[in-house]
């Protein structure tokens, strides 16, 4: 049985992708590494360090010390370090926000990017560039940060992150021809919404990360 390992910087994502595994990859075994430190000493920081990127490097190795075939990094904050990660190991090493940009793009040339913290919206919206410079394709990206709602959320108050991020995606995206959310954390909100409150099509990374790690773990089968 092919085995994914993910490596989330909160326990509240493990039953987002328990249930999406359950549903696209349900002969795939799933192991979660869980470390808050990712994120905490990104947020206090400001900015990712050198040494949370050496930890997500040691983290995405436990992965394949433990019998993981391919790692998926949930947290779009430590992108880079995945990228650097990806350099370093022979395995496949997945940042969860990279299929969803390369949807965005696709889309459309305005996208919204929405964040609950400054520090995962310039990853996000700096993959989207490198995606639509990949493409050749000329963009403009509306940034997004919803304040408030990642502290509500860290202290298990999902209703107040959920009525800040609607809101947001509301009001502030108007105009765009596609929306990212830029945590896995905000997929949920979108369904909670009424129909044709968001102006345009949004793309979350928990679902179509999922997806392009089965599509891998497939491919590592043949």
């Amino acid at each position: 049985m092919p085995t994914l390992g993910l490596i989330h910087n909160s326990p509240v994502l493990a039953p987002i992708f328990n249930e999406i595994a359950a549903r696209i990859m349900p002969d795939v075994r799933i192991l979660h590494f869980v470390d808050e430190t990712t994120i905490k000493n990104t947020i206090a920081a400001g900015r990712l360090e050198k040494a949370t990127m050496r930890q997500v490097i040691r983290l995405v190795g436990s992965t394949f010390d433990a019998g993981c075939d391919a790692a998926l990094v949930t947290c779009s904050s430590i992108g880079p370090a995945v990228d650097m990660a990806a350099e370093l190991y022979d395995q496949p090493v997945l940042r969860v926000d990279r299929a969803m940009a390369e949807k965005a793009v696709a889309t459309g040339s305005r996208i919204g990017v929405v964040a609950t913290l400054a520090t995962t919206l310039r990853p996000t919206a700096d993959l989207v560039r490198r995606v639509a410079a990949e493409q050749d394709k000329q963009i403009e990206i509306v940034e997004l940060v919803c304040p408030g709602a990642f502290d509500a959320v860290m202290a298990g108050d999902g209703a107040t992150h959920d009525r800040i991020v609607g809101e947001g995606l509301i009001e502030g995206m108007k105009g765009v021809d596609a929306i990212l959310l830029a945590q896995a954390s905000m997929a949920r909100v979108v369904a909670s919404l009424p129909e044709g409150a968001v102006p345009a099509p949004v793309f979350s990374s928990p679902e179509l990360g999922m997806i392009r790690a089965a599509d891998v773990l497939r491919g590592l089968a043949k």
